[in-house]
């Protein structure tokens, strides 16, 4: 059996993050799966169900710059320590909830502990990671993230089935915990303090001052920057909010499937998606090297990736066949997490000595989305009874995505005390102290 003992201390850490990726998103979105049941207990509605979705997205989005702003004062250690504990107690409560209300106090706390996750991780990856390593770093996080998607639906049905959904959020609150005290544990904020880094391994990884600088953020100046990243980013995270919080109740209901028929093929659709995250990674990386131009290797991926949502997606609202739906649903969410990896670069490539604030800026998108979308989503099924009209809004976002995306620029550093270095394929580190 391979230990993690044989790995690289970088390799460690990577998947020490992959796992954080991967036990976070079976907490925020095992609400799925769990929905159908909750509602039936709970007595909710749709709209109230949207409400209760929603109520993570507020202080997760929120908590998106606070958060990073944190991990890069803090540092990810400590920050993910206090986070952790967070989301998996919240996850826990969920299991104690008793109707609407206390379920939307407890998603919103599961916001606020999760909120600060991956602009902190992105940090740690910004110390961990060489700069032609970046993309494949947040594919393969990412890609983490979507198996956890594409076990969640089964999992879940399975203790649902076995137990309880009550048991079920408190099995993967439990689990929570047990990756929060392996991280404080393992992790170490400078690469440099780890007894098992070597010599090797640091020669390409950012400088000391990089990982370990404690610096006042430039507000203003770097939210300006960030803007078209983050209006990009609220047109991906519109869809994927679709598809994370209503493909199964979509399967479920629209297409009359129990509970564990929809847990299936809402599994096939975001194993697509793990699919898309790892790929996106690689192919940004493979254009960063051949060609030495970050703009890219990171926008053309991300263009790429919204025009292949948006035709795939179509068919949604024309057919109603469940395997041809399910296909192109699949083929959607390859495309759409095509966008991740080299979206969540991008932070790293602009500005690496606040890439936590920076990504955090970022993900605000992501966020914003997820305040409205659900709400949106459970009043249009409600009103309407009809589960395909969600997808009419995500069509028109995935081509204004296409196009903001080509405003970004990752090529261009951001610089506040610092001389700006073009980030290359063989750029060890993106700035250097100024003399």
């Amino acid at each position: 059996m391979l230990r993690l003992v044989r790995f690289k201390a970088t390799d460690r850490v990577l998947l020490i993050i992959c796992l954080m990726y991967l036990v976070t998103y079976i907490d925020r979105v095992n609400i799925g799966t769990a929905a159908p049941a909750m509602q039936k207990e709970l007595g909710l509605t749709n709209f109230e169900l949207g409400l209760a979705f929603s109520a993570f997205a507020y202080p997760y989005a929120f908590f998106q710059i606070a958060g990073g702003w944190l991990g890069d004062r803090l540092g990810p250690r400590k920050t993910l320590l206090i986070c952790g504990a967070i989301w998996s107690a919240a996850t826990i409560a969920i299991g104690f909830v008793e109707g609407a209300m206390s379920l939307i106090i407890a998603r919103f706390i599961l916001g606020i502990g999760e909120g600060s996750a991956f602009p902190t991780a992105t940090r740690a990856l910004a110390n961990w990671m060489p700069a032609d390593k970046r993309g494949f770093a947040q594919g393969i996080t990412h890609a983490a993230a979507r198996l956890g998607n594409a076990l969640t639906p089964p999992l879940i049905a399975f203790l649902i089935v076995a137990l309880s959904w009550r048991d079920s959020f408190w099995i993967v609150g439990v689990i929570s915990f047990a990756w929060v005290g392996l991280w404080f544990w393992y992790f170490r904020d400078d690469p440099r303090e780890h007894k098992h880094i070597t010599e090797q391994e640091l020669s390409v990884l950012p400088k000391m001052k990089i990982a370990t600088e404690r610096k006042a953020v430039p507000w203003g100046r770097l939210l300006k920057r960030m803007m078209p990243v983050t209006a990009t980013d609220f047109c991906y995270g519109w869809t994927l909010w679709l598809f994370l919080n209503w493909i199964p109740s979509y399967f479920l209901h629209e297409y009359h499937l129990d509970i564990k028929k929809s847990a299936i093929f809402a599994s096939g659709v975001f194993f697509a998606g793990v699919v898309g995250d790892t790929v996106g990674g690689i192919v940004s990386d493979a254009i960063l090297r051949r060609t030495g131009s970050v703009s890219k290797a990171r926008v053309s991926v991300i263009v790429v990736g919204f025009l292949g949502a948006f035709a795939f997606m179509l068919p949604v609202l024309f057919v109603h066949d469940l395997v041809t739906i399910a296909l192109c649903l699949s083929g959607a969410f390859f495309f759409a997490e095509l966008i991740v990896a080299p979206i969540w670069a991008v932070p790293m490539d602009i500005a690496p000595q606040h890439s936590g604030t920076a990504s955090g800026f970022m993900n605000f998108g992501f966020g914003l989305a997820g305040m409205i979308s659900p709400v949106v989503f459970g009043a249009v099924i409600d009103a309407t009874g009809r589960w395909d009209l969600p997808f009419i809004a995500s069509l028109g976002l995935l081509l204004l995505g296409a196009v903001l995306a080509l405003f970004m620029r990752p090529d261009e550093l951001f610089v506040d005390d610092v001389e700006p270095v073009q980030p290359t394929a063989n750029a060890s580190v993106a700035v250097r102290p100024s003399a």
